[in-house]
């Protein structure tokens, strides 16, 4: 083999080889990509993720300031699935019902409004139209998942947003309380998120 065939068919060999690791490596990092957008959901006694996101009446919320200075009941609702959801509805009003007994144990409530980023203001605006919201209740808006992925709640079916979900988290920012469900219904009584926070 001459040196000019040679060198051609060693280039040859090195560019093939550097294609190979190029796709194995995409490979790699798509995977990890995908991993770290369906997190797995935290379970009682791990730390919560911490999180930024914009509250709906201004200003952003940072979990782990919140629970700087006490504990957090993070609810994820619905959202905006194409409609508001009837049971959201449902639940939130029971926990403005009992918000000052949340406050009594100097605790704040967190609820997630997840949906496509389109208009999702103005459907959260929407959503809390005629409620009065407690200073220690507020909403936070979660355009296009980025927090339901963080916490591995993503509902991937037609017209689902989020397993609607509630977690107690306290001051030090541990899940001491967590409720996952995997249906419209079932979900976490606020008697038993008050009881997590020793709240009788």
């Amino acid at each position: 083999m001459s040196n000019s065939s040679f060198q051609r068919d060693h280039n040859h060999r090195s560019s093939y080889k550097s294609g190979i690791l190029g796709i194995l490596l995409s490979g790699i990092f798509l995977s990890l990509l995908a991993l770290a957008a369906f997190a797995a959901t935290p379970r009682v006694g791990e730390r919560a993720p911490d999180f930024s996101a914009d509250a709906l009446e201004g200003g952003k919320i940072k979990l782990s300031q919140v629970t700087k200075s006490g504990p957090a009941a993070l609810i994820f609702l619905r959202g905006y699935p194409g409609y508001q959801c009837p049971l959201c509805t449902m639940q939130v009003a029971e926990l403005l019902r009992n918000a000052s007994k949340f406050a009594t144990a100097k605790a704040q409530i967190i609820l997630v409004y997840p949906g496509p980023a389109d208009n999702l203001k103005a459907h959260a605006q929407e959503f809390v139209t005629g409620k009065s919201l407690p200073k220690n209740v507020r909403l936070v808006l979660d355009p296009d998942y980025k927090v339901v992925n963080q916490y591995g709640l993503r509902w991937e079916a037609q017209n689902e947003t989020a397993y609607p979900s509630s977690f107690v988290i306290d001051k030090g920012g541990k899940v001491v309380y967590a409720k996952i469900s995997k249906e419209h219904g079932d979900r976490a009584k606020t008697g038993d998120l008050l009881a997590a926070l020793n709240v009788k």
